[in-house]
């Protein structure tokens, strides 16, 4: 029979906790209620050891994952999804090393980091509903790496303490931000990552930071993460304007005012993204 629960009795680090005291095989299924629309998580264990995970709404495809890594450019991946569709991940990852494109240890330790990044997501799950299949595992055509527990649990822990204060820093996501007009010399060293840029793209007074979130596919965590990065570092600021800012339904539906001309952020084109870009690196040369 399979262990049934939910998280407000029993949290993801008790949980894996559980797994790895018990050297449990099988595979935990998470599904959060509170998502939009319900997002599931699943993590698969042998003998107490992570071997896999993957969510719902985030593709596990490996071109998909190498790009997010940085081993695959987006167009690279693009390709290689369209041309090779049908194809497993054990499949696709011989094709790309044979091609000379990536090699074994790209894929290990990108399969890896993406593993990880699912399972961390979970510790600031505090709702859902929980369901432990033992003896269940991953398809044979998946990749599967064996990681152990502890680690894991530990840098959750902490990621768990760093959500609690990042959400004490910005407890409201219906707010703005706007590009700072003389940004600190701490700009000279400047070294932002893909995510990073890309939430820098949406910088706008007319852009809530929960509006940049769902253009990006970012959660809640990932967004104040960055976001307090930025501020931090004097990248940005809160805009005066917000209480003028579109709210998270009006930004996915068409405007009913003709005079209203603004766009959905997710439909911004991709020439608003390359001025932004082009002039805050003007701006840090310039410093």
């Amino acid at each position: 029979m399979a262990l049934k629960g939910n998280l407000r009795d029993f949290s993801t680090t008790q949980l894996l906790n559980l797994i790895n005291l018990a050297r449990k095989t099988g595979t935990l299924t998470i599904q959060d209620e509170d998502a939009q629309p319900n997002a599931t998580a699943c993590m698969s264990f042998k003998e107490g050891k992570l071997i896999y995970a993957h969510t719902g709404d985030e593709s596990n495809n490996l071109a998909k994952i190498l790009e997010t890594t940085g081993k695959l450019t987006a167009e690279q991946a693009r390709v290689i999804q369209t041309k090779a569709k049908g194809t497993n991940n054990k499949q696709l990852g011989y094709l790309l090393i044979q091609a000379g494109l990536v090699t074994q240890q790209d894929i290990t330790q990108s399969v890896r980091h993406y593993i990880l990044e699912v399972v961390y997501k979970l510790f600031t799950w505090t709702e859902g509903l929980f369901r432990f299949d033992a003896n269940e595992l991953p398809a044979d055509h998946q990749i599967t790496i064996s990681i152990d527990l502890e680690s894991v649990i530990m840098e959750g822990s902490r990621r768990l303490k760093e959500w609690e204060i990042l959400q004490e820093e910005l407890p409201d996501l219906d707010v703005a931000l706007k590009f700072t007009d003389r940004p600190d010399a701490r700009l000279q060293n400047i070294n932002l990552t893909v995510e990073e840029w890309r939430v820098v793209s949406f910088v706008n007074p007319r852009n809530t930071i929960k509006q940049i979130a769902k253009a990006n596919n970012l959660s809640d965590f990932e967004i104040r993460r960055i976001v307090y990065g930025m501020l931090q570092a004097g990248l940005v600021e809160f805009s005066r304007s917000v209480k003028t800012a579109v709210s998270p339904s009006q930004a996915t539906a068409p405007t009913t005012k003709p005079q209203d001309t603004r766009q959905p952020i997710e439909q911004q084109p991709p020439a608003v993204k390359r001025s932004i870009v082009v002039r805050l690196i003007d701006r840090i040369r310039g410093i």
